[in-house]
Parts: structure tokens; sequence; C-alpha cells
């Protein structure tokens, strides 16, 4: 993979070469107060000093070009409208056509600056990542955040670039205009939801998408997948993405997710009655939801890294071990055995293939619908979580077929068995293999030579024949110096081990992972004792609760609309982040008994609270910590959508064996005792966030 300067130095627009980050001469600053600190010759506080000022020419020199090509764009723009309004009064449409070419000159002018502003940007990251990697520091945190809050901040200028938005806007509305002149004159402010057809409107805004980290609902819903993103996909594994893409393959592995969602949910409403019959407590529900959590701390292990070979033998083991868990889960009845339903639930836990549901989308969806699926993935997951209960609320009936019982706690073992047995045929008979990539990387030798020195020659007609000694020096210190940071990064290679992984989370990607762990766990303490609370203090029948619960999952999607199409548009993601927790908290702390008198308002208003606004934050959460978790976890093993997982697994272990634990305190102690530690891992992910706030930028 070619390295950052060598990229900057062949896409860089040569007319405004200098007006580039300066990558060379950082790199050669920074190896040099690396050797002048270990000499001792030079103070660490000095070099902080001396670097912060390099990078503030730098940014500064940026800045100023970018305020200044604006100026010229928008002039251009404002002499093209004059031409505009003198075609409205005397239409021609030759004229017309000069003119949209005209503003689509300026668009691809504009364009360009876009990718100059996102070169430059990239150059900054990686520049403050070296430095925290040779000085072992955390320079980028207080860069940044010193920066980015200050009142003239020019660092804004760089990531959020400011104003260009306007002028983006006039060119839409103007193109819009002129490509409906001889119909309607409704302008595009009038028609807010209308999409310009003009190309280079839609590149500008995937440009802008990508620096301002602006969304819409589609790629707001995809972040909850937390799919990381290479940092620059290249076309050769585009298209290597399509050869191994086949679309019914896909729409199995994300049946999978959607079967797995409803498996997990679909007891939840009867799980206590269950207990019961079987001569437990019914806390012990809490031990019944949550045994599948734990089989599925270990299982998201071993499919990851099974996922490395095959897509395949993973979702047929999941479909089997499914199969049989749902199998021994209805027998318990019939047995009466707690232990038998226990080890069922441990076997469907342990065939939680969603960390091979993820890695398919990521490895084998090409880039350009890559978004769609993982909405897909969250979207089938959503709509496992609303059709599960609402599936156990129609299972009310009572029967027998021999000696096997057939009722409200058995059907749902038995209907998952069934449904999983159908999946498992479809599965055998339509899922396609993707080749992997170490089959399909596989070049014979000679092959291999013939690319290499083709490719050799045509560098050789591109570049001097002869390097000048001082210029060939310079060039083989900085790839000495550039080598020895990949090789001690090993950058672009996936971490291999736990450790490797652990060694990667930064003090904000560690705050990240708190969030997620606390949502999860006030959402798990607020689903899976449902069934005993509403029974102590409302007597809700199991059809009542499955309506409640299946209510609530159905608030995914259109939550997730708002917030994707509109909130994330108007705020920072870490502002809709601080806003969300605080709003979890709310809910939590209404959410106590605190009166002799607990109402069904205040339990379900408390309810919605919580559960929105922690539907809210998992959406902006996975978002800033697919941002700021390393490009390493993006592939391999141990990627950052295991790392959540797990995360959020040991969530709902703790959060269900809570429910156990606090059952022994009785049913009037029950609410608090389980409200309580939510509070306290609630208050602590907000102070963390405050910690780190100006990292997440």
């Amino acid at each position: 993979m070619v390295n950052f300067g060598k990229k900057l130095m062949a896409d860089q627009i040569q007319e405004w070469k200098r007006y580039y980050i300066n990558y060379k001469l950082m790199k050669k600053k920074l190896k040099q107060f690396v050797q002048q600190t270990q000499a001792g010759r030079e103070d660490r506080r000095q070099v902080i000093k001396e670097f912060s000022k390099m990078l503030d020419d730098q940014i500064e020199k940026i800045v100023l070009f970018v305020l200044e090509q604006q100026g010229l764009l928008a002039s251009r723009i404002q002499e093209l409208g004059e031409q505009h309004k003198v075609l409205l009064e005397k239409p021609d449409i030759y004229q017309i056509c000069e003119l949209q070419e005209a503003y689509r000159i300026t668009g691809y002018d504009l364009l360009k600056l876009l990718r100059f502003v996102d070169m430059n940007a990239t150059g900054l990251r990686k520049i403050l990542k070296k430095f925290d990697k040779r000085f072992h520091s955390r320079f980028t945190d207080y860069y940044v955040s010193s920066r980015a809050s200050h009142p003239y901040s020019q660092l804004q200028q760089v990531f959020k670039h400011v104003g260009i938005g306007a002028v983006v806007g006039a060119l839409s509305r103007h193109l819009a205009d002129l490509q409906d002149h001889q119909g309607s004159y409704l302008s595009i402010y009038d028609q807010p939801s209308r999409v310009l057809k003009d190309p280079v409107i839609d590149q500008i805004n995937t440009s802008v998408d990508k620096l301002t980290h602006s969304t819409n609902f589609l790629q707001f819903l995809g972040q909850h997948a937390l799919i990381l993103q290479e940092d620059i996909p290249t076309t050769a594994e585009d298209h290597a993405d399509e050869h191994k893409y086949h679309f019914i393959s896909l729409i199995l592995n994300l049946t999978n997710t959607f079967l797995y969602m409803v498996n997990t949910y679909i007891i939840v409403p009867t799980a206590d009655d269950y207990a019961l019959s079987l001569g437990a407590a019914a806390t012990v529900c809490g031990v019944i939801i949550g045994s599948m959590a734990v089989a599925q701390v270990f299982s998201s292990v071993y499919f990851s890294a099974w996922s490395n070979k095959s897509y395949f033998r993973p979702l047929v083991f999941s479909s089997i071990m499914l199969f049989l868990g749902n199998i021994l889960y209805a027998l318990a009845y019939d047995f009466k055995s707690i232990v038998i339903l226990l080890i069922g639930r441990l076997l469907c836990g342990l065939g939680s293939a969603r960390a091979v549901n993820r890695r398919y989308i990521s490895d084998c969806v090409p880039l350009k619908i890559r978004m769609q699926a993982s909405a897909g993935f969250v979207s089938a997951s959503a709509l496992g979580m609303a059709c599960g209960p609402a599936l156990a609320g129609l299972l009310q009936t009572n029967f027998k077929i021999y000696t096997l019982t057939f009722n409200q706690n058995t059907l749902p073992g038995w209907l998952m068995a069934l449904a999983w047995l159908i999946y498992l045929l479809f599965l055998w008979i339509s899922f396609q293999e993707p080749v992997h990539e170490d089959e399909e990387n596989h070049i014979p030798a000679s092959a291999h030579a013939e690319h290499v020195e083709t490719e050799n020659l045509e560098d050789g007609l591109v570049q001097p024949l002869l390097l000048s000694s001082k210029d060939k020096l310079d060039e083989d210190e900085d790839q000495d110096f550039e080598d020895s940071e990949e090789s001690s990064e090993d950058s672009h290679k996936p971490a291999t081990s736990i450790a490797s992984a652990y060694r990667l989370l930064t003090p904000s990607v560690k705050v990240q992972l708190l969030i997620y762990f606390m949502l999860k766990y006030a959402m798990e303490i607020l689903l899976s004792e449902s069934s005993v609370i509403t029974a102590i203090y409302f007597s809700w029948s199991t059809s009542k609760v499955a309506i409640f619960l299946a209510v609530l999952g159905l608030t995914v999607l259109p939550v997730n609309a708002v917030v994707g199409s509109y909130i994330s548009n108007m705020f920072e993601d870490r502002q809709i982040l601080l806003a969300s927790e605080l709003m979890v908290l709310v809910g939590i702390m209404l959410s106590f008994h605190f009166t002799d008198l607990y109402s069904v308002p205040q339990y379900v208003s408390s309810a919605l609270i919580i559960f929105v606004s922690a539907e809210v934050l998992e959406g902006v959460n996975l978002s800033l910590l697919s941002r700021v978790m390393s490009s390493r976890l993006a592939r391999g093993t141990y990627n950052g959508g295991l790392l959540s997982t797990e995360a959020g697994t040991l969530a709902r272990v703790f959060a269900d064996g809570t429910i156990t634990v606090a059952g022994y305190l009785g049913e009037d102690q029950l609410l608090n005792a389980t409200l309580f530690p939510s509070l306290l891992i609630c208050l602590a992910s907000i102070v963390a966030t405050f910690l780190t706030y100006s990292t997440l930028y």
C-alpha cells in the first residue's frame, strides 16, 4: 500500500502545491525532535511548543488559501447569477446550456477545493498520530481540544470547512432552476425532499458528507452496525467486493440476524412464568434470559475467527445450535428441569452468529451499497426485537400432542426450532460461499513478476532516470523513517489478539465502549425485568407485557429516522451523545419507586424515555466509535464490531445477573435494587464523556 507522503505528492494539484501541508518537512522535524529528546538536548515541553507552532502555521496557510478560493468561487457564482437573471427575462436554450456548463465547471472547481481540504485534513491526522506514537503521548488530545474549542479556531475550517455549504447551496439552486427552466419554477427550498440529478452536485455532496460527517437516515441507521470502513478503498478492492457479492446470500445473512433477535426476545414476556412452572423464583428469569448472552461472549470470538475462512459453515453451525437449543428449551417443561432449559438457552447463545453477519457485510458487500446493507442489518435487528415479544403475545394457548405440552412457555421454543430448520434448508440450497482473500490474492509467481516488471517500466516513463544525490539522500531518509513508522505500527494489519486490540484502544474509544456498556445494561434491565415488575405492580398479563415490549421495539426505526434525517444535521455528534446520556439518566431517576403509589403512567413514560434515549445514544455512540477507533480494527478476528458486541453482551450478562441477585432482596426492593447500578454506571459514563468531550471531534 502506498504511504501517505507519496500519495500526497502524486495526488496534489500542482498549481496549489505550496498551499498543501508540508508533510515531508513535518516528518523530518518530528524525527529530529525524537533524536534530540533521546540525546537529552531538547525538553519535551519545548518540543510540544515548537511542534504546535509548526502545526498552527501549516493550518493557517491551508485555511487562508481555502478562504481565498471560497471567495473566488462565490464571485464566479455571483457573476453567473447575473447572467441567470437576464436569461429568465429572455430565455435562450443555447445560452441556458452554456450557463449550465459554466455552473458545472464551477462545481468541479469546488470539488477540487474539497479534495484539497480532505487531503490536508488526512495529513494533519496522520502527523498527529505519528507524534503520539513516537513520543508515547496524548499530544493529539491536547492539540485538538485547545484549538477546536477556541472562538477563533482555524482547525474548524479544516475539519468542518464552515462556509462551503453556502456555495454548495447556491450551485444546487441555480442548476435546479436551469434544469427545470421549461417546467416548474419552484425552488429547491420549496421542495426540500427533491433530489437534484446533476452528477457534479452528487459528487460535491459526497465530499461534503465525508468531511463534515453530515448524515441522513440511511447512513445513521448503518452506523448502528459498527461496520468499520477502511481509510481509502482502492478500485481493485471494490471490484473484488463485487466479485464476492451475492444478493441471495446477503438476504440469508440478514435473515439470520432477524431470527436471532426474535429468538432472543420471544421468551422475555413468559420467562418469569416458565421459571415459576419449574419451581424456581420469578426473578430467575434474569438467568434464563442472560444465559444466552453468557454463551454469546464466547461464541462471538470463535465465530469472528471462523469467518476468516468461511461464512457458510459458521451460519450452518449457528442454525444447528439454535435448532437444538430451542428444542431443549421447549422440552424442559415436560421434563420439569430448569437445567435442561438453561442448557437450551446456552446452546442458543453458542449459535449467535452476529459477528459473522457483520463481517459478511464488511468483507463481501461492495462499498457503494455497504451502507444500505448495514442499515438492513440494523433494521433486521430492530424488526426482530419488535416481532419477538409480539409473537409471544399470540402464543397464548395450551394443548398436548402425545406427551409434549404446547403452551405459552414452550411454543416459543417449538416455533423458533421450526423457523431455524426452514432457514437451514434455504441456507444449504441457496447460500454462495464467497472467495476469500487468501484464494483471491493467490497469483502465480510468473504473473506476479510480469506485473512488477510492467509497473516498474511504467514508473520509469514518468520518473526522471536519475535523481540528484541530495534528492536521493532525502528520499532514502524519508523512506527509512516511513518504514520504521509503518513497521512499528503495523498500521495496516489487523489486531491478532485481544491484548493487541486492547492496546489500540485510546481513552476516547474506552469511554465510548463504556457508554455502549451503559446503554445496553440499562435497556436489558428495562426489558428483562418488565414481565416481573408489571406483574408485581400492575398485574399485567403476558399479552399486555408482549404488546408493551413490541411497542418499544417499534420505536427504533422512527426514532432513528428523526435523528438521522434532522437532529444529526443540526447538532454535533458529541452534543447529541451528551444530551442522550442525560436523558437516559432522567429516565432512570423517574423509574425509581419513591412513594407508596407506583402508577402505570410513571412506569411506561420512564421506560419510553430510557429506551428511546438509549436508541438515539446507540447510533451516535457507534458513529463516534467508528471515527475514533483505529483502522486496524476494521478487519480481522479482533475487530471493532467484535469489541462492541462483547461490551454489549457483557452488559446484558451483568444486567440479567443483577435481576436474579436482586430477587433475593424481595419483590418490594427489586425495582430500586436493579435501577441503582444503572444509575451509577450512567453517572460514570457522563463524567467520562465530559473528560473526553474535547477529543470527540
